[in-house]
């Protein structure tokens, strides 16, 4: 049984949804980190931590599925996408208080390189999400690294 087509308004919506369901471990996270007793305070940094770092290696398959749908995709797509995971994966094993940062940065890293793929493959229209989303998750990497 196939699922009946979305409407691309169906499609925003949804992917608004789920992307404001993304922050709330970082906004949960950041808050924690600043509430919690030092006994639980490595295990909130390092759930953040590792949420960030799969959002950040997430952005950077976003790549890889965008040079999969073009028949001659440049290399340089497939070596982007593989960047913010190598650098996520780094960042997991810092301590939190670098770590932390070092996601947010590229989650502002990840934002400013897409600016510039996204309306060439087509894909303005998730800018303004992408925006809101990626300043959303990278304020909360960088207040968390303070209370780190």
């Amino acid at each position: 049984m196939t699922e009946p087509a979305r409407r691309p308004d169906d499609t925003a919506a949804l992917a608004h949804k789920l992307g404001q369901a993304g922050l709330v471990p970082f906004v949960l996270g950041t808050v924690l980190v600043w509430l919690v007793d030092e006994r639980a305070h490595g295990y909130v940094t390092l759930g953040l931590s590792a949420w960030a770092a799969l959002v950040v290696a997430f952005l950077g398959g976003v790549h890889w599925g965008t040079a999969f749908s073009q028949p001659d995709a440049p290399a340089a797509l497939f070596i982007w996408g593989l960047v913010p995971t190598l650098v996520s994966w780094v960042a997991v094993m810092m301590p939190a208080r670098s770590g932390l940062v070092v996601d947010g940065v590229m989650l502002v890293v990840c934002y400013l390189v897409d600016r510039k793929l996204y309306p060439q493959v087509g894909l303005s229209r998730w800018l303004t999400l992408r925006f809101r989303l990626s300043a959303g998750a990278a304020a909360c990497c960088f207040l968390s690294a303070a209370g780190a």
